[in-house]
């Protein structure tokens, strides 16, 4: 099905199940812990092996001799499967962190070995017999350092840079500035399941449970890696316990597991140990930012320039900018993106990517230049809304209800008690502030396909390689379906995560949600059609409600279209050009208090309030749930997450649950979301966007703007800790 046009009334319109606020229905098995994981998988893991990985000791150098003698003759050992051992793998487009290291190493923790052995403890027992001797060499691992290094002059790919109008000449005779440097730090994943992978062969057919959240992905990666027909593989994901894009495709767990599998002529189970999570995998990249705001001393904006420095073992950027191309006006402007080289592990996609770090920059920058123009940080982000994208005016916005979010959540939340002059609020020893950001992430929709059945008995099957993440995906298929074949919600089946299915959309990048229930429509329109030819309907007046199939005045149950057999509909949701029509983009705004001890600068966030316009909200329980977990995570961003660098060594220090400090149910308060009203027609059928970054975006920054005013300190290098306060507490 293509969808070209914006959307008009469809059956999903009519909401009898879709819009509820609807209880996961895959609830009962992850609370009762039935639902099976990557690594709990009941089928292969009867007569598995488990395979340990050996994590280089050094961050760069090479491999001079690898003693696994020992290893191979420990109890229970199976196999040492090294790089000599594994054969050529094809790892050109992606990042080494997928394949086992030597001679050279490129990152701290690469695998440089498994061991395979017939229990887990003999596995890492002989792991530890393992005996490498390395020779380091130099490596590069201080971004500020790399930056000093990097030409003012250096050119910048296109696709990294933006200029509109005379940005140098505007800023430098702006009636008022803010020109200031920020700094985030790396950040960890750290989702509670770790990445694992069952792998087994039959003949040159491989199949892997495995924690991934784009199951098409993880088919072109695998076998290209690997040098075999994607046909020849399958991979099975149904339950996956938290990614945040650490699980987006095939990673070394996989690749060593279906290495293993190979050789010992049997399933294997390999799991990352948790240190292994932070410097094996991939991570969000640290950033140092520059931003620039020029306005007129009424506030508008003139100028608009932003510059992001990542590094990366790659040439991938952290997308910082994106933000601010999209948010507010102004005439003139200028972003930047500079990459330079570190040889840490891979720095790839984190929850909301580009514009997560970029919110928590320009949102401090929009609040500085408030307090310069003595103006109201809620009413300078109002004067500089705009409608049309700033940087192609041609292009309007599907919908943006940014002003709508920000005067609803700065009425709730009572932000006219806020007081303007900073540290001046106090109750007892605690000093109290409150700070607000504005939210913005992408609303894309890409192709996925699905398949639905209906049975004689009159149950409905979903099926498609889209993935639950804990985002609520099985819930949500399962109420677009039962809308458009007017069934109950507990007449619906659904399968995921299997590539024997119809290729779905795959969780990240915000499109999940949108898309997949997209695709679902598309084959439950197939499906209907067939119903309606089977019971003799003909037109497009055919209504399907509480069971029943109505057209022209007669009635049918819907079960009489499957008395001589099963019917399926199956097709792909495909887009055309609206998303180069339309700037297509989710809103919001986060409205946060804090109090700061006056004596030890502990902070602890009182309030939190997230307003929220991402077209129609499928299943408003779900979406909440999304949008206070991302709230969350965003509290952990400002307050405490930061993934250590050793700059001598070349590793992450804090690799664990203990040092990698993330909230607690005490560092979080009672948390507030409000969905305004919309419907964006030109998102899809069901004009609805996803949400589960939104929530994250600002977040941070919120929390920055409320310390500040709690106690007038400006903390510009995250995370806001307290030793960055105490010197200077009033």
């Amino acid at each position: 099905m293509k969808f070209t046009t914006p959307a008009t009334t469809n059956p999903i319109d009519r909401l009898k199940v879709v819009g509820q606020p609807t209880v996961r229905i895959d609830g009962p098995l992850k609370t009762t812990g039935t639902a099976p994981y990557a690594y709990e998988q009941h089928e292969p893991s009867a007569g598995a092996a488990y395979g340990y990985v050996v994590g280089a000791a050094i961050a760069k150098g090479r491999i001079v001799a690898l003693d696994v003698a020992r290893a191979r003759a420990a109890p229970g050992v199976l196999a040492v499967i090294t790089a000599q051992d594994a054969g050529q793998l094809d790892v050109g487009g992606f990042y080494v962190a997928r394949a086992l290291a030597g001679p050279d190493i490129q990152h701290y923790h690469q695998a440089v070995a498994l061991v395979v052995a017939e229990t887990f403890e003999q596995a890492r027992a002989a792991a530890q017999l393992v005996q490498p001797r390395y020779a380091a060499t130099a490596g590069a691992f201080d971004l500020a350092a790399e930056r000093e290094k990097i030409p003012a002059s250096a050119p910048v790919p296109p696709a990294r840079a933006s200029a509109v109008g005379d940005f140098d000449g505007t800023f430098a005779n702006a009636e008022v500035t803010v020109d200031q440097m920020y700094t985030t730090p790396h950040h960890a994943h750290a989702m509670l399941e770790p990445h694992a992978t069952i792998a087994a062969w039959d003949g040159d057919k491989l199949t892997l449970w495995t924690a991934i959240q784009l199951v098409g992905w993880g088919l072109r990666d695998i076998a290209k890696i690997l040098g075999i027909p994607q046909q020849n593989v399958r991979i099975v994901a149904p339950y996956i316990g938290g990614g945040f894009g650490g699980k987006g495709s095939i990673l070394s767990d996989a690749v060593l597991a279906a290495l293993a599998a190979k050789r010992v002529g049997r399933p294997v189970k390999v799991t990352l140990q948790r240190p292994l999570m932070f410097n094996n995998t991939t991570h969000r990249a640290s950033t140092i930012q520059r931003i620039r705001l020029g306005a007129t001393k009424a506030g508008m904006l003139t100028a608009i320039g932003h510059e992001s420095w990542s590094g990366n073992l790659g040439d991938r950027p952290e997308a910082s900018t994106a933000p601010t191309r999209l948010l507010y006006a102004g005439a003139n402007r200028m972003t930047k993106l500079v990459v330079a080289h570190l040889d840490l592990p891979e720095a790839s996609a984190m929850r909301a990517p580009g514009e997560m770090p970029g919110m928590m920059t320009l949102e401090i920058a929009m609040d500085e230049l408030a307090e310069k123009l003595g103006m109201d940080p809620v009413a300078l982000r109002v004067l500089n809304d705009t409608q049309v994208d700033p940087e192609s005016p041609d292009k309007p916005f599907s919908q943006r209800q940014l002003v709508a979010c920000l005067q609803r959540g700065a009425e709730q939340f009572g932000w006219n008690r806020r007081s303007a002059r900073p540290a001046t609020r106090r109750e007892g020893r605690w000093l109290i502030g409150m700070g607000m950001a504005s939210a913005i992430r992408g609303a894309p929709v890409v192709k996925s396909a699905a398949r639905v059945r209906l049975a004689k008995n009159g149950r409905l099957t979903v099926e498609t390689d889209m993935t639950d993440i804990g985002t609520g995906t099985y819930t949500i298929l399962a109420q677009t379906a039962a809308e458009m074949l007017g069934v109950g919600l507990d007449q619906v089946d659904v399968r995921l995560g299997d590539s024997r299915f119809p290729q779905g959309a795959g969780s990240g990048g915000q499109f999940g949600a949108a898309s997949s229930t997209a695709g679902v429509y598309a084959a439950c329109v197939k499906l209907r059609e067939q119903v309606a030819a089977r019971l003799g309907y003909n037109g497009s007046d055919v209504e399907f409600a509480n069971g029943r199939v109505r057209a022209g005045g007669n009635s049918r149950p819907l079960l009489d279209a499957v008395a001589a057999g099963e019917l399926a509909g199956e097709d792909a949701m495909e887009y055309g050009d609206l998303s180069k029509r339309f700037a297509q983009q989710t809103f919001g705004a986060h409205f946060v208090e804090v109090a700061v001890d006056a004596d030890t600068g502990e902070i602890r966030i009182r309030r939190m309030l997230a307003v929220c316009a991402a077209g129609r909200i499928i299943n408003p329980t779900a979406a909440r749930s999304q949008i206070i977990g991302a709230m969350t995570m965003g509290a952990g961003a400002a307050l405490m997450e930061d993934l250590v660098v050793d700059k001598r060594a070349g590793y992450f220090v804090n690799h664990d649950l203990a040092g990698y400090e993330v909230p607690v149910h005490a560092d979080i308060p009672h948390q507030d979301v409000v969905f305004l009203d919309e419907v964006d027609a030109t998102a899809g059928p069901l004009k609805a966007k996803g949400v589960g970054e939104l929530g994250i975006t600002g977040v941070p920054a919120a929390i920055a703007n409320a310390v500040y005013n709690a106690t007038g300190i400006r903390v510009r290098d995250y995370p806001i800790t307290l030793d960055k306060l105490l010197d200077r507490l009033p």
